[in-house]
């Protein structure tokens, strides 16, 4: 077994509480890194686990886990777990996990699923959706479609998005998000293969200067995955295929790392905005 068997790969450090008296890493805690790994699975296949098993009417449970030991894992070491989705069956899914400290492997083994009605617990099959959305990103196949376009067509999961990050996470009032120039701005919307939302965006043209980027959102699900620059990028691009010279934006403190990872800096001092410090940034082309 080696790192290349595995397209997904969630990296840890084995923290103090971890490791046991005999100053390697407790046995049990091995099943927590699989099960821990296996989420962050969930989330490279963009799949947001709640709103998906809801979209396909059942859930996966756990009915079987075997691992074996072949070394161990000691307190401050970097390692990685290697998830592959093995097999699936009929109303089962078997995945393979496997420990890593550099190219060593530690610790593997398999979590048997099994695909059940969330009611009754009984199986059922697994969906044609879900066996093909496992099958393509083993193969390394898109997992994310950007839309751009209007808010006639994207607005109503645009908007469900902006509620549910800015007023009900963020606590901005819902007339401070929603100021009417929806309407008239280019809109980016992320959607995973069963086509739920998982980010939006928009570009907004200004009479007194280079066109906006706002309203950028992420669902908490699917931070970190890539899709808000995914969503960044589209809107980019279409500022760019119409003569755009340069484009402008307000970030919150908390992102302006990520826009300076996409080519932005800062234009001027920081200030806030509905109680939260922002920056005005800019990115010409």
């Amino acid at each position: 077994m080696k790192r290349s068997d595995f397209r997904f790969l969630d990296r840890l450090r084995v923290r103090w509480a971890e490791v046991d008296m005999q100053k390697i890493v407790f046995n049990g805690h091995y099943l927590m890194y699989f099960d821990t790994a296996v989420a962050g699975y969930w989330r490279a296949m963009a799949m947001p686990y709640h709103e998906t098993m809801h979209a396909v009417a059942g859930d996966f449970y756990v009915r079987k886990a075997t691992v074996e030991y072949l070394g161990s894992a000691r307190y401050d070491d970097l390692c990685e777990v290697g998830i592959r989705c093995d097999r699936i069956g009929k109303s089962s899914m078997s995945i393979v996990c496997a420990l890593f400290r550099g190219e060593k492997v530690l610790v593997h083994g398999e979590l048997l699923y099994v695909f059940a009605d969330p009611a009754t617990q009984t199986s059922k099959p697994v969906p044609t959706e879900l066996r093909d959305w496992f099958t393509a990103f083993e193969a390394g196949e898109p997992m994310v479609r950007v839309k751009v376009g209007h808010w006639g067509s994207l607005g109503s999961a645009a908007r469900a998005i902006r509620r549910a990050v800015f007023t009900d996470e963020q606590g901005i009032a819902a007339e401070l998000d929603e100021d009417g120039a929806d309407a008239g701005a280019l809109h980016a919307l992320a959607i995973n293969r069963l086509g739920v939302p998982l980010a939006t965006g928009r570009l907004l043209a200004q009479a007194d200067g280079p066109p906006k980027i706002g309203r950028m959102a992420v669902i908490a699900s699917m931070r970190g995955t890539g899709v808000g620059g995914q969503v960044l990028q589209s809107l980019l691009t279409a500022a760019k295929s119409r003569g755009d010279a340069a484009v402008v934006l307000n970030a919150q403190a908390s992102a302006v790392p990520f826009y300076r990872r996409h080519g932005f800096t800062a234009d001027g001092d920081p200030f806030e905005e509905a109680g939260i410090a922002h920056q005005a940034m800019r990115l010409g082309f």
